[in-house]
């Protein structure tokens, strides 16, 4: 469908639109192709539209600004990538010996069963440590270094969600209700 838009020069193609989940939480963003389709399926409801209007034949369409989901969506089932900024989000970019919190940057990985005594860099043997810490017990297993974890490793189900980083200096207008902070 094309484009019309109202007292604008260029029509609007690469306009996104901002999806909400049933309760009005910022879920995604989508290309207004996708949101005119979930409309026209009956799949969400239209919460705000840009000025413009989508046109065919036989239709008129506001464009979407945000829409809102009007089910609920599933957790998507996955496998949790291994990687050292994973196993701090899992472990709560805390040191699990001593239980200072720190940034990644004064933290390391630490392996439980130390790689020369045949320990392995995957889920179930690494833990996140602050450096003093991770220094401290250096190649010695947990019982001769005397340490014991505030949590033993594990392999997740799912991470805790990262909070979306949003510049409000380009986010459309239109959103900007759904997003407290970047409408102060």
């Amino acid at each position: 469908m094309p484009v019309s838009t109202r007292g604008a020069q260029q029509p609007c193609t690469s306009a996104l639109t901002l999806v909400l989940n049933p309760w009005y939480v910022p879920y995604r963003a989508v290309e207004w192709r996708h949101a005119i389709t979930w409309m026209c399926l009956d799949k969400v409801d239209l919460v705000v539209s840009y000025p413009e209007v989508v046109r065919s034949p036989s239709v008129e369409l506001p464009l979407p600004a945000v829409i809102r989901m009007r089910r609920k969506v599933g957790a998507p089932s996955y496998k949790v990538r291994f990687s050292r900024m994973n196993v701090f989000f899992r472990d709560g970019f805390r040191c699990m010996y001593c239980g200072i919190s720190a940034p990644a940057s004064q933290l390391t990985l630490d392996h439980v069963i130390p790689r020369s005594r045949g320990g392995q860099t995957e889920w179930t043997n690494i833990l996140t440590a602050c450096n003093p810490c991770n220094a401290s017990k250096g190649n010695r297993t947990l019982e001769q270094a005397g340490l014991r974890p505030v949590r033993m490793p594990h392999v997740p189900k799912t991470l805790p969600l990262r909070r979306a980083r949003v510049n409000a200096e380009a986010m459309p207008r239109e959103w900007r209700d759904f997003f407290p902070l970047a409408a102060e």
